[in-house]
């Protein structure tokens, strides 16, 4: 009996992460357990060796979540510079903005909107950080072009992928759309399973 339950879970856990990755969506906040969790490789530490910022920089978040990664980034970059986070859901925006504002922090804006019409003007913006969220959009190209048109001449994007995530994407996919929409991957921290990529404007 005990396994019955077993396989039954099991076989509607695959089911439901089959129906996620055909049809990917942004994650609505009531399931933001997820993204508040411990990040295995995807690690805040990982992400600034990649993404290697600047104090005086501004960088934007998109799809905070729940803001894991964005006090780290605020400090980072430190009161000359600027956080944007930009997400679907207003309630991860104030989420993030909450944990922000425990640690003291006054330099995160926070948008929302689709990433596919980012609000921000060309060649405004120093890098672009998206963890776990590329595969929630469904036009992927488009996004990673929309990036591709905000970021300064020099700038970066960088992509943390967890395998795990019914809406993983590999290295290899990521580098395929990426090109897409001229950017090129430059390197990569961590393995295929869990991996931050950075990726560069064409040229």
């Amino acid at each position: 009996m005990g396994r019955r339950i077993a396989f039954a879970a099991a076989a509607a856990i695959g089911a439901a992460a089959l129906w996620w990755r055909k049809n990917p969506s942004a994650c609505p906040y009531s399931q933001r357990f997820w993204v508040e969790a411990p990040h295995p490789l995807i690690t805040r530490s990982r992400l600034r060796s990649v993404l290697r910022p600047f104090p005086g920089e501004r960088i934007c978040e998109i799809g905070p979540g729940a803001g894991y990664y964005t006090p780290s980034l605020a400090a980072w970059v430190g009161d000359a510079g600027r956080i944007d986070i930009y997400d679907l859901e207003p309630r991860f925006l104030d989420h993030a903005l909450g944990r922000v504002a425990k640690a003291g922090l006054r330099n995160v804006v926070a948008t929302q909107g689709d990433a596919t019409t980012l609000p921000y003007e060309d060649d405004s913006l120093d890098a672009v950080v998206l963890t776990a969220v590329l595969g929630e959009i469904p036009d992927q190209t488009g996004a990673l072009s929309e990036i591709a048109r905000v970021l300064r001449p020099g700038g970066r994007l960088v992509v943390g992928e967890l395998l795990g995530d019914p809406h993983y994407v590999a290295p290899s996919a990521l580098e395929a759309r990426a090109l897409a929409a001229g950017l090129v991957a430059t390197e990569r921290s961590g393995p295929a399973i869990g991996y931050f990529a950075r990726l560069e404007p064409v040229g």
